[in-house]
């Protein structure tokens, strides 16, 4: 009998035992199980693998814990721009938005431009010009207003430093961070025919300038899916997972290598990614419905449930 799995990250970075409150543990918790009982629900029900991977991160971007949707940080300019991407490995189907602003849920734009733009990647205006002709739901500067990212945001706004929003110590550039909330969210399924996507959503980095845009909406960097290897969705400091095409890389050491979901996630995760100076991580499933999630930082928040009853929820290195 074919296995359902639903996976899901909301960023990975400096996260580690004692910095979490009793009271944002259980936000976490409470935030991650409401997205994995949204995206999971889809597939009990026998839905695709897309839909799950849709609901799932909408949760997460309705919910201003993670940086995506209403929760995304501020740019330079003191405004919201968010980036999003969805892929299906069933027919290698894919969409993409960067850059892009007011939309209450920039993974339902992706998904919009994936089915209906006869394109793959949108950006800035161009792309709210189409999410307004699909009818898509905005939401005005105020529902992306957050005081604890925007206090993040006026401590550097004068600086020429970003902030990795998941990132505790010092990079070149990049400013300290004490925010205890946690980056980019993702989902990736697997559904009771055997196929499977990915997702990705993000409000990028704090102070960001030039309309940076980071691996999140990119195939094949910071998502990707292929019925016949895996689905991915990563989160960390994005340049690095650009430049070794991270998602891609993985499907194509299984494809090539023959190696194992779990073996070639921790090979380029853990080694590959690492002697770059990369840090992040990712979660995966495959067409059986085996998951796994991989990082080299201290924690990631993180969920997984499936149709062998089994559920996970978690932040630390454990």
């Amino acid at each position: 009998m074919q296995q359902t799995t639903l996976i899901i990250h909301g960023g990975a970075g400096n996260i580690y035992k004692g910095m979490l409150t009793d009271q944002q543990e259980k936000d976490y918790t409470e935030g991650l199980k409401y997205a994995l009982d949204q995206g999971y629900g889809i597939l009990r029900q026998g839905g695709a693998a897309t839909d799950a991977v849709i609901a799932a991160i909408v949760a997460m971007e309705d919910n201003p814990l993670f940086n995506a949707g209403r929760g995304a940080v501020f740019t330079k300019k003191g405004l919201h721009e968010m980036d999003a991407c969805i892929m299906d490995g069933k027919d290698l189907g894919a969409g993409a938005v960067a850059g892009v602003r007011n939309i209450k849920n920039p993974i339902r734009l992706a998904n919009e431009v994936m089915l209906h733009s006869g394109h793959v990647f949108l950006s800035g205006s161009g792309a709210g010009d189409f999410a307004l002709q699909q009818g898509l739901e905005s939401a005005p500067d105020d529902y992306f207003f957050n005081k604890e990212r925007y206090e993040q945001w006026i401590e550097i706004r004068d600086s020429n430093f970003y902030q990795l929003d998941h990132k505790a110590d010092n990079l070149k550039g990049v400013a300290p961070n004490t925010d205890h909330k946690f980056g980019t969210v993702g989902a990736a399924a697997c559904d009771a025919q055997g196929n499977i996507a990915a997702g990705t959503s993000t409000g990028g980095m704090t102070n960001k300038r030039f309309g940076r845009i980071g691996d999140s909406p990119v195939v094949g960097a910071g998502t990707y899916a292929n019925n016949a290897t895996c689905a991915i969705s990563c989160t960390g400091h994005g340049e690095y997972f650009l430049r070794a095409a991270v998602a891609h890389d993985i499907s194509c050491l299984i494809e090539y290598k023959g190696l194992s979901l779990s073996a070639a996630c921790d090979l380029v995760v853990k080694d590959k990614l690492k002697k770059m100076g990369g840090e992040g991580g990712l979660i995966a499933v495959n067409a059986l419905g085996e998951s796994c999630f991989s990082y080299n930082s201290t924690g990631m928040n993180r969920g997984m449930r499936n149709s062998e009853g089994q559920e996970i929820v978690a932040f630390y290195g454990e």
